[in-house]
Parts: C-alpha cells; structure tokens; sequence
C-alpha cells in the first residue's frame, strides 16, 4: 500500500511539474537557468520516499565560473539523490531517448538539458566541441554521467572518456560529485529508506592535459571518485547503526 501511495504521489508531481514547465519555459524555452530551478523541486523528492539525503561539500565549487561535473550513475534513484547538488547554470547531457520518456523527457528538453546521439561517433565527436564552445558562450556547465550507463549493483563502471574530452576541449575543471551506494536500498513499501550521502569534490585543474591525456584523466577521476563512494558507503553504516541504537534505547 506504502508504494502504490508513493508511485501516485511520484506520478502526480512529475505530471504536474511537466505541465508546470511547459507554460513556464515557455516564456524563456530552453534557458539554462531552467535547470537549477526545477532542480530544486526534484530535491523534495527523498521526502516522498523516506531517504535522508546528506548534501555537502558544495562549498568546494563557490569559486568555479564553468565547469563539467561528473557524478557516478546507479539507478533511478539518482533522479532523487543527486538534484539538489546542481549548481546554477549547469546543464545535463543525456541520450537522445530519453526524449521518449512521457513526461520526464519532455520536461528535460524543455529546461535546457543537452540530448546526443550517443550511437553516432562522428555527431558524438561534434558535440563535444559544439559544447565546449557553449560552455563559454553562454556561461554553461555541464552535469554527465561517464559510466555511460547505470552500474545496477555492479559498482563504480569503467569511464568513458567525452566528459573528459570536454573539459580539456573547453579548459574547464572537472569536479566529480559522489553519490554513497543506493542498490538494493530502497524499498517504496518501507517507511524508511535510511540515509544517503552526495558530496562534491574538489575542482580538477585539467590544464595540464591534452586530449591524448583523456583517457589517462579519466582513470584518475574513476580512482578518486571510487575510493570516496567506498568511504560514504563506510560512513552511511556507521550513521544508520547509531541511528538503530538511538532508535533501540527509546522504545
């Protein structure tokens, strides 16, 4: 009963803030500022499904006009964990089916989300300089997911290198935001999802790089950003045990 209430609620604010946009960005269709707006909305979002979301370090990138922010990419759910991270101006760079999502995609055009056509590596090739160029032209920066894919429990996947290809194209740091493990975590039938850690991390100067150096780059970022989820994974168990106690002691 818990999830089917969840997934009306769930239906009710994604429909309603699609319908909500739609007039709303009509005025301004597609401008980046868009993003961060609606972003905002989505943060509610762990309330409806009973996760405590532990934001921070974001004061790590007060200081960052343009920059491409890398964020691992486990499952649904990151629609859920990750909003409330977005800085303003930032855009996210998706594949070009998500279009086809009711609703969602056509929330995600509307608001100044990029769409590419991964499938086409000459497009694809384009598009990073098309970005980059973007990036400084119209003060952007851009959110990606370089694993390509959802992991679903497989752990941090191998990177990709476009996000990587990017930021030196465009000479803009990477600044990779680390989300604790969700797999296998929540449950909408459970009243408590328990608690979840997103943490920015410091800026990346990739001015020392070239694009021979992109896979060299990724493979740094994949360590760091792996050996940081292993210790939010550390932490979020220590925090819900102490919250187990605290919750044994007072019944």
């Amino acid at each position: 009963m818990l999830s089917f209430i969840r997934l009306v609620l769930g239906a009710i604010f994604i429909i309603f803030t699609t319908l909500f946009a739609l007039v709303y960005c009509l005025f301004s269709p597609r401008d980046p500022k868009h993003v961060y707006f609606f972003c905002r909305w989505f943060n509610q979002l762990h309330k409806i499904i009973g996760l405590e979301v532990i934001q921070r370090g974001k004061g790590n990138v007060t200081d960052v006009k343009n920059g491409v922010y890398i964020s691992n990419h486990q499952n649904i759910f990151d629609f859920v964990t990750s909003p409330g991270m977005l800085e303003p101006r930032t855009v996210s760079i998706g594949k070009k089916s998500l279009l086809w999502i009711p609703f969602f995609g056509q929330l995600y055009w509307i608001t100044g989300n990029i769409l590419i056509d991964r499938e086409n590596k000459s497009k694809a090739r384009n598009t990073i300089q098309q970005v980059a160029e973007a990036i400084h032209k119209r003060n952007l920066s851009v959110w990606m997911y370089p694993e390509g894919t959802r992991s679903k429990g497989r752990g941090l996947l191998p990177f990709k290198t476009g996000a990587f290809r990017m930021a030196i194209e465009a000479g803009v740091p990477i600044i990779p935001m680390c989300v604790s493990s969700t797999h296998d975590k929540i449950s909408l039938n459970r009243r408590d999802n328990g608690i979840v850690i997103a943490e920015m991390l410091e800026p990346i100067d990739v001015s020392q790089y070239d694009m021979q150096d992109a896979r060299m780059l990724a493979d740094h970022c994949h360590a760091l950003m792996q050996n940081k989820i292993t210790e939010l994974d550390a932490e979020v168990e220590q925090l819900e045990l102490e919250r187990m106690q605290v919750e044994a002691k007072s019944s």
